[in-house]
């Protein structure tokens, strides 16, 4: 296996997109028997005037209104895991500045034998002709904003709009091409802002409208310049000039971008690097657990270009009727119960410790979340644990607060040293913030910080799983293997793949059997395994630290691999093969299988020649 499909891979999370943070830096099946359901159960409503708005809603899935979450899809039936529930084509999307010249703007696919380029705009890139005239009905309209904005661009780092405004210029011409009346528009503009979610929980009804005295400075600015540029994107002097998209004010515009980035997801490829983000009225009906039942992901699943980028939500386990798995308590603490279970997604990053996903879901959802692994304090949670003082095997939870005392969970230890551990996370999360920012602009000294910091936080007792030691191995993976070449020494592949080995550790603790970042994770574990060795060592020592080599590496590679195509599976859909990269894993192991096979018929082969001659 080669080293390129290795070097240009990014660990990502199969999470909503923050819209401000998305492109700033640098910028098998068909969609679902359309059919809505509804309901007379008391303790949950459909709303009639939003049921008939969102089509695509399959027969075993119904959308309610509930007391506790608002608006929502919930199971009628079992879904097992593995099971696509949702596979659609979203309503709108936009690669990222960065992957303009590397995917296709029509299916989103990466370049796998050159890109044709778009000779008006000369910023857009497809696949062949195909994929041109299938987009050219929107890009027609970009094509002639993309040349005006790159003409007035004070510098050439800004000659190409953000994903963001590009995408909600991409709204507002479908809109005006439909009808404002149009169904197509209509699921636009039943795209929940805040305060509507805000409004079905309390089950107040008011007018739907967004309290912007809610929203924290730092949204207010960032929501700001993206009215601002969309407004110079589509060439107009002011506001008002948006009454053809059928927007009559300045507050209808500051809805819109609210709506945007609280229902925006995004766009990752099938290894789930993030690409662009994308809009989908019917898939932001799904609310939110940081410990989901369902995932979003784009496997590529469907043979047929033009209904690329397919974006499918998969169960991450079996969903039961007549189980309330993340809200459970809730109900029961209210008296409620419920005939069907809803199902429940991520909208961040769900690696991070509790206080740090709530911030990230405040500022830009403006909730907070009730679900079990935010409110069972019974338990250590993994993202924040030390090993235990006097290495019994169990965990402490990592200290916060000097003045508290911490022990071990299994042999009651005390935690002898908070101070230290807090000074080191403190250094840990800095160091994290800072090689993230210059990964991109400086990649020596990114991987220089991650290999200093990484050994200090291991040493004060943080477990694989605890942030931002998991987010650090995560990125100091990435950065090493952006470094690997076809003259790659034996010693960095070694080191690559032990990180690649405790990355996994890490997320295995903290996410679910099938969760595609795992998945994917373990992936480029097998697949880093299956790497031919540089300098092989023939007789390791029998002391030397997990990394076999010659064939007993080949063996791993490929029992790694077996294991991965499991959760892919589960992660990318067992109907789609597991996607893409399932199917990619597949073929691995069926040519690792032959390796094998002619690796042990050459010791038989030898082993027979032995014996032979030892018997003339």
């Amino acid at each position: 296996m080669s080293f390129a499909s290795l070097k240009s891979q990014r660990q990502a999370k199969a999470s909503r997109s923050y819209v401000t943070s998305t492109d700033n830096s640098q910028e098998s099946h068909s969609t679902a028997i359309p059919k809505v359901i509804h309901s007379d159960n008391s303790d949950t409503s459909t709303p009639s005037n939003e049921a008939t708005v969102h089509h695509g809603i399959p027969e075993n899935v119904e959308m309610r209104v509930s007391a506790t979450s608002g608006r929502g899809l919930w199971a009628k039936n079992l879904i097992k895991a593995g099971s696509v529930i949702i596979s659609l084509r979203p309503h709108s999307f936009a690669l990222s500045s960065r992957c303009l010249d590397s995917h296709c703007s029509s299916c989103a696919a990466a370049s796998n034998s050159g890109l044709l380029r778009c000779t008006g705009c000369r910023t857009v890139w497809y696949c062949n002709t195909t994929c041109q005239t299938n987009d050219w009905l929107l890009h027609r309209l970009e094509c002639s904003a993309l040349r005006k904005w790159a003409k007035s661009a004070p510098s050439k780092n800004l000659s190409v709009p953000s994903d963001a405004v590009r995408c909600l210029g991409r709204i507002l011409w479908r809109k005006k091409k439909e009808g404002i009346d149009s169904s197509w528009s209509k699921q636009i503009d039943a795209l929940q802002s805040r305060e509507l979610y805000v409004t079905f929980e309390c089950r107040v009804i008011i007018e739907v409208r967004l309290d912007r005295h809610s929203l924290q400075p730092r949204v207010v600015e960032n929501s700001t310049h993206l009215a601002h540029s969309l407004i110079r994107y589509l060439d107009l002097s002011s506001p008002g000039d948006l009454s053809e998209f059928g927007i009559l004010s300045a507050g209808d515009l500051t809805d819109l971008i609210s709506r945007f980035v609280t229902n925006t997801f995004a766009l990752t490829s099938p290894s789930l690097t993030p690409v662009g983000v994308s809009v989908s009225p019917l898939v932001a009906l799904f609310n939110h657990s940081c410990d989901p039942s369902a995932v979003i992901v784009f496997p590529r699943s469907s043979q047929n270009l033009a209904e690329e980028p397919q974006m499918q939500v998969v169960a991450l386990r079996d969903i039961l009727p007549n189980e309330e798995a993340s809200i459970n308590h809730l109900l029961k603490a209210l008296s409620l119960t419920s005939d069907h279970y809803q199902i429940l997604t991520s909208y961040i990053d769900t690696t991070l410790p509790r206080s740090l996903r709530q911030a990230a879901l405040k500022e830009t959802y403006d909730f907070t979340c009730q679900c079990e692994l935010c409110h069972d304090d019974n338990k250590i949670d993994p993202r924040e644990s030390i090993w235990c003082p006097k290495s019994c095997g169990g965990m402490c939870p990592a200290p916060s607060d000097e003045s508290e005392t911490y022990q071990c969970v299994k042999c009651r230890a005390v935690v002898a040293t908070p101070a230290f551990i807090m000074d080191a996370l403190s250094i840990g999360q800095e160091a994290l913030a800072k090689a993230t920012s210059i990964q991109d602009t400086d990649h020596d000294k990114a991987l220089q910080l991650t290999t200093n910091i990484i050994p200090r936080l291991v040493s004060a007792g943080l477990t694989p799983s605890c942030h931002p030691l998991l987010a650090l191995i995560g990125l100091h993976k990435s950065l090493l293997l952006s470094s690997l070449s076809a003259e790659t020494a034996q010693e960095l592949l070694d080191e690559t793949i032990r990180t690649a080995a405790k990355h996994y550790m890490g997320l295995s603790t903290t996410l679910c059997n099938g969760h595609p970042v795992r998945a994917v994770a373990l992936a480029e574990l097998g697949k880093l395994l299956a790497v031919d060795e540089p300098c092989p060592v023939i007789s390791p020592p029998t002391n030397m630290a997990f990394l076999p080599s010659g064939p007993p590496r080949l063996k791993a590679a490929y029992e790694t691999l077996v294991r991965a195509r499991h959760e892919l599976m589960i992660g990318f859909g067992r109907n789609n093969d597991g996607g893409e990269l399932g199917r990619n894993i597949r073929e691995a192991v069926v040519s690792l299988e032959r390796e094998l096979g002619v690796w042990t018929q050459g010791i038989h082969n030898t082993l027979q020649d032995l014996l032979n001659s030892s018997r003339k």
